[in-house]
């Protein structure tokens, strides 16, 4: 890298269902992070523009450098839960960036897995994760995300859309309560029920089976009438809730042999930093017939940095993307 380049700002962006969070790298050093909420803005484009104007320099930012919530293809992509798109040869346009590069969101958090500090986790469980191992992240939010980091020769990232594959059940109650959404939903993939929108799913379907009359409530109403027990659905809901995150990342364990340790991230599970360990999140995580031991030493971590998908965004900018 030049000094020029050095000089030159690049624009970082993590783009999420709901908020989306600005920053500027220059000479290797993060800016401030600005938070915006998704609703501000009709479309991507005028958040981006909204940042740069409030940017003295905004005329030396010549990079860009994006994580989206949804299926990157071909520089573009449409946001799943929201109606953002994020369009690369748009924003190069409008913006006259020399160069611009997207990814998947969570491909941004899987690169920071190997930068994280004992600070930045929680443990749940497991025993030390094994050198040299694969690493998966997920993240229950707006959406779910799922990436895996693959040590050696500099790293790599697998990346995909696991957050939609079939949701399992493992007894009669989730059988009940999928079978109820499936009514609803059609598909109920793991998204439908291990994210925000999904803990309001559960949380009608055990209502409705329960044919319990209550208040409308959003995820981070449900999760606060759970966890002060002021609400005996609310409590079921976030029971559940907790009990299929761990069946569903212990799932992702064995398929990616996450011997590196399992990480979860995403705006939910950092408020439930006390709640999850105490949940079935661990027993379900293990809770795999013959691979139960396999699992049983592989550890999970609650990520508790804010911002992980800059330490990502951050490392993948000095490698410059936009040049490959």
């Amino acid at each position: 890298m030049t000094k020029r380049d050095e000089a030159e700002g690049i624009l970082l962006a993590d783009v999420g269902g709901t908020n989306v969070r600005f920053a500027v790298l220059r000479d290797g050093k993060l800016g401030s992070v600005a938070y915006m909420a998704v609703t501000e803005h009709q479309q991507f484009a005028d958040g981006v523009a909204a940042f740069m104007a409030a940017q003295a320099d905004a005329h030396t930012i010549r990079h860009a450098l994006f994580d989206a919530a949804g299926l990157v293809e071909n520089g573009r992509c449409a946001l799943t839960n929201n109606a953002w798109v994020v369009d690369a040869a748009e924003l190069a346009a409008r913006f006259g960036f020399a160069g611009i590069h997207i990814v998947n969101d969570f491909e941004a958090v899987a690169w920071s897995l190997p930068l994280m500090t004992a600070d930045d986790l929680r443990m749940i469980g497991g025993r030390t994760p094994k050198p040299g191992a694969p690493m998966v992240v997920l993240g229950p939010g707006t959406g779910l995300g799922v990436a895996a980091y693959i040590p050696g020769n500099g790293g790599s990232v697998v990346r995909g859309e696991g957050g939609h594959v079939t949701m399992p059940s493992s007894d009669a109650r989730e059988d009940a309560i999928i079978a109820r959404l499936r009514q609803k939903l059609g598909h109920v993939s793991a998204e439908r029920v291990v994210s925000g929108s999904g803990l309001e799913n559960i949380y009608w379907a055990i209502a409705a089976l329960e044919r319990q009359v209550v208040p409308e409530r959003n995820a981070a109403a449900i999760t606060q009438a759970a966890v002060a027990g002021t609400c005996a659905v609310s409590r079921a809901a976030l029971d559940t809730f907790c009990a299929l995150l761990g069946e569903f990342a212990g799932n992702c364990a064995l398929s990616f042999g996450a011997q590196g340790g399992v990480f979860i991230a995403g705006g939910i599970a950092p408020r439930l930093r006390d709640y999850l360990p105490q949940s079935k999140f661990r027993s379900r995580f293990e809770a795999k017939g013959r691979m139960s031991r396999y699992l049983e030493a592989i550890p999970a971590y609650l990520i508790l940095h804010e911002d992980p998908a800059f330490i990502g965004l951050q490392w993948l900018a000095q490698r410059r993307p936009w040049d490959s």
